[in-house]
């Protein structure tokens, strides 16, 4: 069995596809298919089922990606232990980041960590918050930044970030006049909410129908710069960070404190607990922890 082997079947697997995953590696789709082929010779076994139109492991094939993703836990940890006995203070370093907190954050924290180790690169990988504890958990970034709670049976948790909930609201709007708004006051309102891969596209839910409604949605978007153009186009309402008030400049939009409204927007580091920790992650995770203070 050789790795290449092996890292192809994981490919195909995780991608849910061969032409995906042939995309995603820069591997032509014949030779992904010759490696899995291979694999399944040298194990003398079938690892995927293909009398379905997508992929599907077999039982086998299950147990052999499973070990697989340890194996190359391994051979990842295995590299780091050994730049690490000869403190060499390079490489790259995983960080799985919702789209919307890396805007907000990723580029103070990547500033100040190259100032000390410009030779480590910083690899961005943006999901929804959702997703960041698997990536995390399966080891496929190093460390990520999510919405509390999380897991911390699985996690090491460092806190992060604490902010509060604004309303963004048209300035035409007939509530804009006020100081402060009451999230009831919304409940006639249509909402304009990231997508359901994002936590904060739960957290406008949940937070509606603790004051008694179920939000309308006019409008979902995976960018908060669109969401806030929509609102000052005056097509609905929106709950955001109020860190996001320092990004945006749109004059036609006000921002406005929620009253009696006491759910704030907690963000925390999280990496795998007994997972191996590089030395530039350790100074990384020290450069996050010191920006909070």
């Amino acid at each position: 069995m050789e790795l290449r082997d092996l890292k192809a079947l994981m490919a195909v697997v995780e991608h849910g596809s061969f032409t995906k995953a042939a995309s995603a590696t820069f591997i032509s789709q014949p030779t992904l298919s010759k490696s899995i082929k291979k694999l399944e010779d040298s194990l003398h076994i079938e690892l995927l089922n293909r009398s379905t139109r997508h992929v599907e492991l077999t039982d086998a094939g299950n147990i052999v990606y499973k070990q697989g993703q340890k194996i190359m836990r391994s051979v990842h940890d295995l590299h780091i232990l050994l730049d690490d006995l000869l403190n060499i203070k390079t490489g790259s370093i995983k960080l799985g980041i919702p789209p919307l907190i890396g805007t907000l954050f990723f580029p103070e924290i990547a500033r100040e960590f190259h100032k000390q180790y410009p030779e480590v690169h910083l690899e961005l990988v943006e999901r929804g918050a959702k997703m960041i504890g698997t990536l995390v958990d399966n080891g496929e970034v190093d460390m990520g930044i999510v919405v509390l709670p999380t897991d911390e049976r699985k996690f090491t948790v460092q806190s992060f970030v604490e902010d509060q909930f604004f309303v963004f609201i048209n300035e035409q709007h007939p509530l804009a006049v006020q100081d402060y708004i009451l999230l009831q006051d919304l409940k006639n309102e249509s909402f304009i909410t990231l997508t359901e891969e994002f936590a904060l596209h739960d957290y406008v839910i949940k937070s509606c129908k603790s004051a008694g409604f179920n939000p309308i949605i006019g409008y979902k978007s995976s960018q908060w710069d669109l969401i806030v153009e929509l609102v000052s186009s005056n097509l609905g309402v929106t709950l955001l960070p109020y860190s996001i008030a320092a990004k945006q400049t749109n004059q036609n939009v006000k921002i406005i404190p929620l009253l009696d409204f006491d759910m704030p927007w907690r963000l925390g580091v999280i990496t795998k607990k007994n997972t191996y920790q590089s030395y530039a992650l350790k100074q990384l995770l020290k450069t996050i922890s010191s920006q909070e203070e």
